[in-house]
């Protein structure tokens, strides 16, 4: 949003005006909500202020609005305009990294007065006010799950219709995700939440319903050490891949590549999610001991010498050296050691065969050897994805683990593939390759 297209600014514009409409009947009669706005305000104002300070970080999770129980326990307790308002202050008073700042607050502020009007609104249609009271406290579950829906759907909307008008991301695409990414945390945040409401309306009253916060603020700040530990291991990965792209020019973008192959290549195994993270980092890295051969072997023109290409051939072990202390990889590191091996035994460094070679070492060597065939360059033009992977089916089970080959083909076959970067072409001698088993096929 640093430069703000028209049809952006009107969509903010329009957001903020639909805002001021919901909320101006508790401008106008307020009445003895006044109190309960101004505190829930003030709370919600200062708990987005204390998650960007130097006791919660100043990078608080992207979008993760740290404190909706807040927001939430105002729909569950207050009439649908005065909700809207306790987003107010605390929203107009956020901090903004980006610019336009002022128009992000807008924005921002629009969208969550309207989504705790719209909570707020299905909340009071289903009679959740009154269940809010002790001895009914169960019966409002039922408004309450509808409430957070509601809340969710409205900000699902909202962002994927920005994303569309300020970042002309593709309408079939813009909301693609958007609502399950959000539903589980607002979910828990309801229930802290509705929490917070049975606590108000009760004896005890709104100084005890604020403890609530308490054990979710310990949950947020953890989630964001949690997000901040990530972005190291995000920086340590890109600095790393970074290295080995200055060094061999034909990895400028085939470590990428080699990553979306794998981690799609797990998706169609159907391993956790947990793996599919490990084996994209593995095929990102899966070439990083290249920063342990001599660049000149790499961009050798001409045929190597028996005793360069063994130099070569070592980068496995010289990346898995690089990558052993970094706790974050995993089963990764023994795919950076094991991505040429081959099923048949012939493989190096220690001429693994079958079920000895670890499973994310069989993915990487499909991935990678896909991507060499499917690339331009110096010395060989892109092969067709098709004729690529009829290749790596003629070398499965020589080469190739089968169940892999299958798996990319299957997941090719459905959702095509649109690398997401593309090496430059002829922009520097070819690349060595270190052992080339198919013609052609294997990536250096």
């Amino acid at each position: 949003m640093r430069s703000v297209p028209p049809v952006a600014r009107a969509y903010v514009l329009l957001t903020a005006g639909g805002a001021l409409v919901c909320a101006a009947p508790a401008v106008l009669f307020l009445g003895s909500s006044w109190r309960a706005v101004a505190l829930l305000a003030g709370v919600y104002a200062g708990c987005e202020q204390l998650g960007r300070s130097r006791l919660g970080g100043r990078r608080a999770p992207r979008g993760m609005g740290t404190f909706f129980p807040v927001l939430l326990a105002g729909a569950f307790l207050l009439p649908p305009a005065a909700a809207a308002l306790v987003a107010v202050p605390g929203a107009l008073l956020a901090r903004v990294e980006q610019r336009p700042t002022g128009l992000r607050r807008v924005w921002r502020t629009a969208q969550l007065a309207l989504g705790s009007w719209a909570s707020a609104q299905v909340f009071g249609m289903l009679g959740g006010p009154d269940a809010v009271s002790a001895p009914r406290f169960p019966y409002a579950f039922v408004p309450a799950a509808a409430a957070v829906l509601a809340f969710c759907v409205v900000l699902t909307v909202l962002d994927g219709g920005i994303l569309a008008a300020a970042e002309r991301v593709p309408l079939r695409a813009a909301w693609r995700g958007l609502f399950l990414r959000a539903l589980a945390p607002v979910a828990v945040h309801g229930l802290a939440g509705l929490l917070m409401a049975v606590l108000w309306a009760s004896a005890y009253g709104p100084v005890a319903s604020l403890l609530v916060l308490l054990p979710m603020y310990i949950s947020c700040w953890v989630f964001a050490q949690y997000q901040r530990e990530r972005a190291a291991h995000q920086a340590t990965i890109r600095a790393l891949v970074q290295a080995v792209d200055i060094k061999d020019g034909y990895t400028r973008g085939h470590s990428e590549r080699v990553g979306q192959a794998s981690m799609m290549i797990a998706r169609e195994l159907g391993l956790a999610d947990e793996r599919v993270e490990v084996l994209r980092f593995a095929g990102i890295l899966h070439d990083v001991g290249k920063l342990g051969v001599p660049t000149r072997l790499l961009r050798k023109d001409g045929p190597l010498t028996p005793e360069e290409r063994e130099i070569i051939q070592l980068h496995p072990e010289y990346g898995h050296e690089m990558v052993r202390g970094i706790g974050f990889l995993g089963e990764a590191r023994s795919a950076i050691l094991h991505h040429h091996e081959r099923l048949d035994g012939s493989g190096y460094p220690y001429g693994l065969a079958g079920a000895q070679i670890p499973e994310c070492a069989r993915v990487v060597a499909v991935a990678d050897a896909f991507d060499a065939m499917t690339s331009t360059r110096t010395y060989s033009r892109a092969r067709p994805v098709p004729v690529a992977l009829a290749e790596l089916e003629r070398c499965a089970g020589s080469q190739f683990d089968p169940v892999m080959v299958r798996a990319l083909t299957r997941v090719l076959g459905r959702e095509g593939w649109h690398p997401v970067v593309t090496a430059d072409e002829g922009a520097l001698p070819a690349a060595r390759s270190e052992g080339v088993p198919v013609t052609g096929a294997a990536a250096p």
